[in-house]
Order: C-alpha cells, then sequence, then structure tokens
C-alpha cells in the first residue's frame, strides 16, 4: 500500500523528510534544469509568508508550486491563489493535495509566453480571480526558479496593473541587481526598471543548505512594493522599458555613444544639444546615472524623437 500524506500538516510538507518520502512514493526526481530546489527550512517558510502579509482581498499568483507546500498555507488566507507549474510530475502531484481548496486554480504551463511576454492564459485566470470580488488586489509570492525571476518580475511590471507587492525568493545574485545603487557592479537596466516603481529590499541572505537539492549559489527573499507615485511619473512604460535595456546594451560605452548606437533617428548634433539641456556630461556612462536621472533622460529623448 502506497504511503499515506493525507496526516501532514500543510507547514510540515516542504520538510527534506516529507519532501524524500513523496518524490520515492510518486517515483520522480528533482529536475536541476527547470531550476527545482525546494525550501526545507520551515522558519524561512513562515519569514516569507510573514513578509507577504497575504489578507482576504489578495489574490496570490504563485510561479513554482513544486509539491503544493506553500499553496497550501498560503490558500487559507488569501482571497484566491493562481499557482502555476511549468512539470507535469509535479502539476499532477500537487493536484492531489491542492484538490481540497476551492480557491486554489493550479495551472500546468510555462508562465513566460516568451522572454518579453506573459503567458495569457495566467493573466486571463488571474484577471478572473480579481474581478471575482470587490477590492482584491495581486500579489506574487513564490519561490522562484531562478532562470525566470528576471523576466517575469520585469513582464509583471510592464503590466497596467501589477501586482502591489512581490515577495519571492530569488538568487541572491539577482536581488542585489534589483536593490543596487549607481556606480557599483551589480547596477543596470532591471535596478533602473524597478526602483522608478518600487520599493525593493532584501528581507534575508538564504544560504544553500536551505534547499534540496542544494544550489551552488545563495538565494534571497526580496519584498518588492509598488509605489504608485513614483510609476506616475512614466508616461510610457513601454519606451522606458526598452530605452533603458538599450542604455546597459554595451555597459563601457559613454552617454553620447549609446545613445547614438541605440537612437537611430538622432543624429550627433540633436544628441548633443539634448545632453546640454538636460544637464548630463555626455561622457558619463549609464551606470553612473541614478534611477530618475535615467528616467528624465528618456523623456528628453522621448520628446526629441516625437518632434
Amino acid at each position: 500500500m502506497p504511503p499515506d500524506f493525507t496526516d501532514d500538516p500543510p507547514s510540515e510538507r516542504q520538510t527534506l523528510s516529507f519532501l524524500l518520502r513523496r518524490f520515492q512514493q510518486a517515483g520522480i526526481r528533482p529536475r536541476t534544469d527547470l531550476g527545482q530546489n525546494f525550501m526545507i527550512d520551515l522558519n524561512l517558510q513562515r519569514v516569507l509568508l510573514e513578509t507577504a502579509e497575504i489578507g482576504p482581498d489578495d489574490v496570490v499568483l504563485e510561479v513554482g508550486t513544486g509539491t503544493g507546500g506553500l499553496t497550501m498555507q498560503m490558500a487559507p488566507l488569501a482571497a484566491a491563489v493562481v499557482s502555476v507549474e511549468i512539470d507535469r510530475d509535479l502539476y499532477q502531484l500537487a493536484g492531489e493535495e491542492l484538490f481540497q481548496f476551492p480557491n486554489v486554480t493550479l495551472l500546468h504551463t510555462d508562465v513566460l509566453r516568451s522572454k518579453s511576454r506573459l503567458e495569457p492564459a495566467v493573466l486571463e485566470t488571474v484577471q478572473r480571480q480579481l474581478d471575482a470580488g470587490p477590492g482584491r488586489r495581486l500579489k506574487l509570492v513564490a519561490n522562484l526558479p531562478y532562470s525566470i525571476a528576471t523576466p517575469l518580475i520585469s513582464n509583471l511590471l510592464d503590466l497596467d496593473v501589477p501586482p502591489a507587492t512581490m515577495t519571492v525568493t530569488v538568487q541572491k545574485e539577482v536581488a542585489d541587481r534589483m536593490v543596487a545603487a549607481p556606480g557599483v557592479k551589480d547596477y543596470g537596466a532591471l535596478a533602473v526598471w524597478v526602483q522608478c516603481q518600487c520599493r525593493a529590499e532584501i528581507v534575508r541572505i538564504l544560504a544553500p543548505t536551505v534547499f534540496w537539492p542544494r544550489p551552488k549559489v545563495s538565494s534571497a527573499f526580496v519584498q518588492i512594493a509598488l509605489d504608485e507615485a513614483l510609476r506616475r511619473r512614466i508616461p510610457d512604460r513601454s519606451f522606458f522599458h526598452t530605452f533603458v535595456r538599450s542604455m546597459f546594451c554595451h555597459r563601457r560605452k559613454v552617454l553620447r555613444s549609446e545613445l547614438l548606437n541605440s537612437q537611430k533617428t538622432l543624429d550627433k548634433t540633436r544628441i548633443d544639444a539634448l545632453l546640454a539641456r538636460v544637464g548630463i556630461q555626455p561622457t558619463l556612462r549609464a551606470e553612473q546615472l541614478g534611477p530618475d536621472e535615467m528616467l528624465r533622460l528618456c523623456e528628453a529623448v522621448r520628446a526629441e524623437i516625437a518632434g
């Protein structure tokens, strides 16, 4: 007779012993190609949940259901949980546990249609849950697979109505890039894109030992809170997103050269005049501009192109 896991409380379903038993019973193994590293420290799991502050009006998007341990703890707290799992084996495994929660929708798909686009089916499911009750808001709460953290967060911030907060486990290197200040090696397009719209902080650094299987790098809890006042300063988010990425394509190039390379409709004379107007030295590099300066430069370029 196969082992019965129904007596294990939700809070205990992410221990190493539980995972080893569950995977052995199902005859499967974690897939490193999908970034399957499961958090086995229950105290840290609680820190993630407490930081997320899930309430009865929240629709939670979880990416990377795994065995459903975190999902089961979030379901009683939230209005609804939409959990996305790309691995068929884990999707089936989690489904055996999550059927008892009527407010959980489990999707078997990739959350990304492409690197620059979210899967429409996921967005449609989330929107249905948001529309199902007054005053509902979206939150992302997840132990994210390392490979999708940057494109997922970047694309969510490009939505007209992005998550109010994103409380996620990511690779520490990605966390450092989100909160980096100008002039340091980690500062780049991701920092500008996040910091021009949100308040981001690293909540906790996580050693590889708190995961099974152990990753080769450290991880971090990150809390990203949307700041509507910051976000309203960006008239055209799509243009700004493209502009910021283009400015960091060649990190060692000075601003004048990078603008000439990325803005094909502007010649040297117009770019020199534009930089003079906004008071930015043409010999600076993109990594030396703070988020506010980058936004100011972007808007000057957008206005110049529009004529």
